[in-house]
Formats: structure tokens, C-alpha cells, sequence
């Protein structure tokens, strides 16, 4: 601690457990790769977390700051959930309510993205219970990429595809989703440029963030629109 920190009585990175933005992503960068400077900028102008300044200015974070990042972090990456969404949850439980938080937007049986899953096409077949002619399939109507290591999000969708054929409904059935998704993902991108001033470029991070919004917003809408067409057929 410098003199003039000291003096000033303000916590200084190192003193008190307190760590600098160049701390926080060594302790986080190993469970979130994603996460940057300019991310937890991003995060603390949204108001998801409020670290502490030194005297000169830099911020500081404390270990509630710490647990507050790695709960936002982890619930955007398994839950899929919108900023805004998060922070409703956590000014509530700031208030000392305890509020549930909402799963309609976790992808069902989607192991989280982060966690770096990855299989040989073998091992994709035996873990979806897919036979090969399946795969295959849901390769040529677009559903799924062809590669030498798929992910987890291959294992959804094909264990999707699978439980769909207990339907009779073939991959070649369902391409008209992977466009519909296509499109739709064309349609909040322009919308979220559409809507940013000229003037201004959007970061990274706050582009991701804005179009996950939207679709968030589109995703509630195309499911009651769907459930009020499928109370319409039982009536």
C-alpha cells in the first residue's frame, strides 16, 4: 500500500481479500473462458455487480463480489437467461425475498456449453441412442453439423431428433425448425443493430447480451403462441 492510499483509507487490491480486474480472471477464467475486462465493465454498467474503487480509481472486488460474478456467469451459461432477468433475481433476494428463478428458457437435457464436453461420432451414436442413418440424417437437413468431435449441443439435438422419431417424425421433418431458427436469428440481429444509434459501436459483449434479450423475448412469445394453438386443436 502506497502512502497516499493509506492515507486515503481505501481498500487496495491484495488487502482484505480484495483483487484486482487482472485477479478476478485468473480466478474465474478457468471456469468461464468467455470472461474479459471488458465483460466485467459490461457487467458492473448493467449493475450486476459494484466493486469498490482505490484512491487512484482502479476497481477492487471483494469476495461477495467474487461469488456474485461466478452466480450471474454461471446462471447466463446453464440457464440461458437474459441480464435483466439475473438482476431481477438478485435485487430480490437483496430485499431478502426469495425468489425461484425462471427455467422456461434452459434448454432441456443440454449439457452446459462451457463445460467443454466433446465425443467421437461413436460415442455421440451411443449416447443418444441414435442409429447411424439418423445421424446422417439430421447432418443433411441441417440440424447438425458434420465433424470429426461433436459437443454437447450435437447431443441435444440428436437425442431430440430420436425421442421425435417415437413421433414418425425424420430428421427430414424437422429442417424447417433449423431454418425457422436461422431466420429468426437474422431477425434480432438486424433488430439490435436496427436499434443501436449510429453513432455508438456496440461492444462485443453488449451485442451478445442484447440479442439474447430479444430472443428471450421471442422465445416466450412462439411459446404462447404455440400453446394457445394447441388449446384451439383440443377445443
Amino acid at each position: 500500500m502506497t502512502a497516499h492510499q493509506a492515507r486515503a483509507g481505501r481498500p487496495v487490491p491484495g488487502s482484505s481479500g480484495l483483487l484486482s480486474i487482472g485477479q478476478v480472471l485468473a480466478k474465474l477464467t478457468p471456469e468461464f473462458p468467455d470472461l474479459s475486462p471488458s465483460k466485467l465493465r459490461f457487467l458492473e454498467d448493467r449493475e450486476l455487480v459494484s466493486p469498490d474503487r482505490t484512491a487512484a480509481g482502479y476497481r477492487t472486488y471483494s469476495p461477495s463480489d467474487i461469488e456474485r460474478l461466478r452466480f450471474v456467469l454461471t446462471v447466463q451459461r446453464d440457464h440461458y437467461l437474459p441480464l435483466r432477468v439475473i438482476k431481477g433475481h438478485l435485487d430480490d433476494q437483496d430485499q431478502g425475498k426469495t425468489p425461484v428463478l425462471p427455467r422456461a428458457s434452459k434448454v432441456v437435457g443440454l449439457t452446459p456449453a462451457g463445460d467443454g464436453a466433446k465425443y467421437t461420432r461413436g460415442e455421440l451414436l451411443e449416447r443418444s441412442g441414435a442409429r447411424a442413418m439418423v445421424l446422417d440424417g439430421a447432418v443433411t437437413a441441417g440440424l447438425i453439423e458434420p465433424k470429426k468431435v461433436y459437443g454437447a449441443a450435437d447431443l441435444a439435438v440428436l437425442t431430440s431428433v430420436v425421442q421425435a422419431a417415437s413421433f414418425g417424425l425424420e430428421p427430414r421433418h424437422l429442417r424447417g425448425m433449423r431454418l425457422a431458427v436461422d431466420r429468426e436469428v437474422g431477425l434480432v440481429s438486424q433488430a439490435v443493430t436496427a436499434t443501436t444509434p449510429s453513432s455508438k459501436a456496440l461492444a462485443p459483449d453488449e451485442f451478445r447480451e442484447k440479442s439474447r434479450e430479444l430472443s428471450d423475448i421471442l422465445m416466450t412469445l412462439r411459446q404462447v403462441l404455440t400453446q394457445d394453438s394447441l388449446n384451439r386443436l383440443e377445443s
